[in-house]
């Protein structure tokens, strides 16, 4: 049996199984049945949502990489072990009794904006609604590896969750690791509660990672185990998925920080099918969000037609949020092009284009948004 997303052979058996790169090839073509089942699967953020300083939870941006695991939140233990000097096991009860803290975090999934690059790498589509931002309630990573004691020579945590399929040919439960650096110095959450109310099923019920700045991959839902290793982990997830390479025998880099983006909720109102918008002629005030997992939002720019206008950025919102900006539009009748574009604290700023790689990983280009303003006569009546 073969896929036609360009993955090997499924082996009848996982041992002594070659796993193969992740990505097909890319293509200029249609979409395929599977890339549509995966988007019928996967769900985008409305982008009329960046409004809203957090994302109901049925509209957050969605990625289920196989089957949403029943897990049983009585008998659900998460183990700490490895290289500790003393392994450990929490109920869902115990964690809830432990230190209680809430933060806005946003999410975005390394693969935004994938349709956008010419070939399209073949994977789930997204254009731009692969964000949002959500109030995570849980408890702190730090102060459980502190209990469990890591050993000097422990170099990276491998976080497992219980969802588990076949990729690249072989069989393997979804995992992914991180530096102890970055995993221990790095707010990371042990969430169990999503903007106050218990985490639903596809978003990791009953505890998900939460892994501030970075892109989405490094939030293991339906977590389980927590794994201390001394050297680098090698699992399907982080070898061949979730890497920046230029073809498919490029070893490539690892996909790490959000990298620096800003959308624009659509103004007016949409076309049905285009989803084009459509607006009156006249002050329109723009507003969308803007953010990065290297620092604070430094500047929102604004293009109409070629010409930029600055944005005004709304106060922060916590360390790991969006922030909210507005520019004032006077909209002339015609059809016109807008963009947004961000910089952060860092010196990292928007690219015009997109910058292509294989697996259509970290597209941060700047969004173009066609809009028709209709003329307006002076009771405010829209002309057709």
């Amino acid at each position: 049996m073969t896929t036609t997303l360009g993955q090997a052979p499924i082996a009848d058996h996982t041992t002594n199984s070659t796993p193969q790169p992740h990505a097909a090839e890319p293509t200029t073509g249609d979409f395929s049945p599977e890339e549509v089942l995966l988007a019928s699967r996967n769900h985008a953020m409305p982008l009329e949502l960046l409004r809203w300083n957090r994302t109901p939870a049925g509209m957050h941006y969605l990625v289920m990489h196989w089957d949403v695991p029943m897990v049983d939140p009585v008998s659900w233990r998460l183990k700490i072990g490895g290289e500790v000097a003393e392994p450990l096991e929490f109920s869902l009860a115990d964690l809830r009794l432990r230190e209680r803290v809430s933060m806005g975090v946003t999410l975005e999934c390394a693969g935004n904006g994938r349709t956008f690059l010419k070939p399209r790498p073949v994977s789930q589509p997204w254009l731009h609604g692969g964000v949002s931002t959500a109030e995570w309630t849980g408890t702190p990573l730090t102060p459980l590896m502190d209990e469990a004691g890591l050993r000097p020579d422990s170099v990276e945590l491998v976080f497992s969750g219980a969802d588990r399929g076949f990729q690249g040919g072989v069989a393997h439960a979804y995992e992914r690791s991180l530096p102890v650096r970055t995993a221990i110095s790095g707010g990371l959450l042990l969430a169990y509660e999503m903007n106050g109310q218990p985490l639903l099923p596809q978003h990791g019920f009953p505890v998900r990672l939460v892994v501030p700045g970075w892109y989405g991959m490094a939030s293991v839902k339906w977590l389980h185990s927590i794994e201390a290793i001394t050297h680098a982990f090698d699992g399907f997830q982080q070898r061949f998925a979730y890497r920046l390479q230029q073809d498919a025998d490029d070893p490539g880099e690892p996909v790490t920080r959000i990298r620096v983006r800003s959308l624009m909720a659509p103004p007016g109102i949409p076309d049905f099918a285009s989803r084009r918008p459509i607006v009156p002629a006249g002050e329109t005030i723009l507003v969308g969000r803007a953010w990065s997992g290297y620092g604070p939002i430094k500047s929102v720019h604004v293009s109409v037609d070629g010409r930029w206008l600055p944005a005004q950025l709304d106060e922060p919102d916590g360390r790991h949020a969006w922030q909210g900006w507005s520019c004032s539009w006077q909209a002339e009748a015609g059809d016109h092009e807008l963009i947004c574009r961000a910089e952060d604290t860092v010196g990292n700023i928007q690219p015009l284009e997109p910058e292509w790689n294989y697996q259509g990983m970290g597209n941060n280009a700047v969004q173009r948004l066609q809009v028709t303003v209709l003329p307006s006569v002076s009771d405010g009546t829209v002309l057709p």
